[in-house]
């Protein structure tokens, strides 16, 4: 049967660790004196009144062991099996790289848990801090070891997918351009591994020109995150690096976990090179697959989706020529029918037909023109002659030339009586062909 956990003793406001709520970090003990059992008083420290080493560690071991057992979940550092002997010792590191802790624990224990001990594994301990007084070294005793089962991983890696997604680390906006062909990428993969051969052939195949940078490192295991996290460092410093491949092949579940963990996520994040995710296989999707710039299924699919194949890239000019080529001709030709449809026009072919028609159009308009003037003319001549006849029918000469005149005195009035021209009075006589000028002798009146 598991150990029951104690509740803890002089703790702060925490909610006590179980199997179900571990304590990933140290908390911090709390200054409670009403909680420290009563003690011997001891005079304060000073110079002149200094306390021993032997006594610091003996309340620091007191301290210590008011802490009582806890369960702590963690990520196993270093183990070496010790074979025949009774007591076991490991490092039990902290989930996101901050802490570690020395643990020992009875063989018959860890037999007892049937849990398999080894570096990278999960792994949940019941157990008693102890303070060794003797070297001032803490450590853990670990009376119960239990595995992190998979249900659980996966809900609190999506937990944390949460938590970057709500931040913004995956926000498709923010994600950074590749480089249509680079000259220089960053690998990052594991030591003579598959995928290191898989990009690195299938991306020379592609482009014999492209180089590399290459750093190998741990993909699996305890000190693969911080080795990954390293070279990703010194690769974004790299000016002439233009794009960062971070390969591994396929694996369990638990041997992609360092992929899964935050530190990686936001370091990739901060990198100014773009990142590309090439982590196991098409199913599998770790966290670094969402924040990368572009994610790809395979090692072998990031080379192709990284480098533009030679081969096609000279099959796809090629075409183009062909058919800019063949486009030009179509062109050509299609100008030149144009040009032979128009040359074979009357028009261009004897130019000075469209002159001669207009010629002798102009002719037929300047006759009509004359034509109709003279019309005109004549028109005009009749109306003028008939006002001309009328003119001379009204006019007061044609009446003088049937023998009529016409009488002024000298002041030009017309006489039009004879009691006007008194006898004396000088008159003008205006005949059709000159003038008289007479004198009144005398005046007859009318009968």
């Amino acid at each position: 049967m598991p150990m029951q956990s104690p509740p803890p003793q002089a703790l702060s406001t925490v909610a006590p660790s179980s199997p179900e709520n571990p304590w990933p970090q140290p908390h911090r003990i709390a200054n409670d004196s009403a909680r420290t059992p009563a003690q011997p008083q001891v005079a304060p420290s000073s110079p002149e009144n200094p306390w021993s080493v032997a006594f610091v560690s003996g309340k620091i071991q007191g301290w210590i062991e008011r802490l009582g057992a806890v369960w702590v979940e963690g990520q196993v550092l270093q183990y070496s099996k010790r074979p025949g002997a009774g007591m076991q010792f490991l490092t039990l590191r902290d989930l996101n790289q901050q802490a570690s802790l020395d643990v020992s624990v009875f063989t018959s224990v860890i037999e007892a848990s049937g849990v398999q001990i080894e570096p990278g594994a999960r792994i949940l301990i019941y157990a008693k801090p102890n303070f060794y007084a003797a070297n001032g070294r803490l450590s853990l005793r670990a009376m119960e070891i239990r595995a992190v089962g998979i249900g659980e991983l996966l809900a609190q890696i999506e937990r944390l997918k949460n938590l970057l997604a709500a931040e913004g680390l995956f926000n498709d906006a923010l994600k950074k351009q590749l480089p249509f062909l680079p000259a220089v990428i960053g690998l990052i993969t594991g030591r003579n591994s598959d995928a290191l051969h898989d990009v690195l052939k299938n991306s020379r195949l592609r482009w014999p020109e492209v180089q590399f940078e290459i750093r190998e490192v741990a993909v699996q295991g305890p000190s693969a995150v911080p080795e990954v996290m390293r070279a990703l460092a010194e690769l974004d410093l790299l000016t002439h690096v233009e794009v960062i491949v971070i390969a591994r092949g396929g694996g369990s579940f638990e041997d992609l976990l360092p992929f899964y963990d935050e530190g990686l996520v936001r370091a990739i994040f901060k990198t100014r090179t773009p990142v590309v995710s090439a982590i196991g296989h098409e199913r599998d999707n770790p966290l670094i697959d969402y924040v990368a710039d572009l994610r790809a299924s395979t090692p072998t699919d990031a080379a192709k989706r990284i480098v533009p194949d030679a081969g096609e890239l000279r099959s796809e000019i090629k075409e183009a020529r062909q058919s800019l080529a063949r486009n030009i001709t179509n062109l050509l030709e299609r100008h030149q029918y144009q040009l032979d449809e128009l040359r074979s026009r009357p028009v261009l072919a004897n130019p000075v037909t469209m002159i001669d028609n207009r010629v002798s159009e102009l002719q037929y308009q300047r006759d009509k023109l004359r034509h109709l003037v003279a019309a005109k003319v004549a028109q005009a001549d009749g109306a003028i002659g008939s006002l001309a006849a009328q003119v001379r029918a009204l006019s007061p000469l044609a009446t003088m030339q049937r023998g009529f005149a016409i009488v002024q005195r000298a002041d030009g009035a017309i006489v039009n009586s004879y009691t006007e021209a008194p006898a004396g009075t000088t008159i003008l006589v205006r005949l059709a062909d000159g003038s008289l000028v007479a004198k009144v002798v005398g005046a007859t009146p009318p009968k």
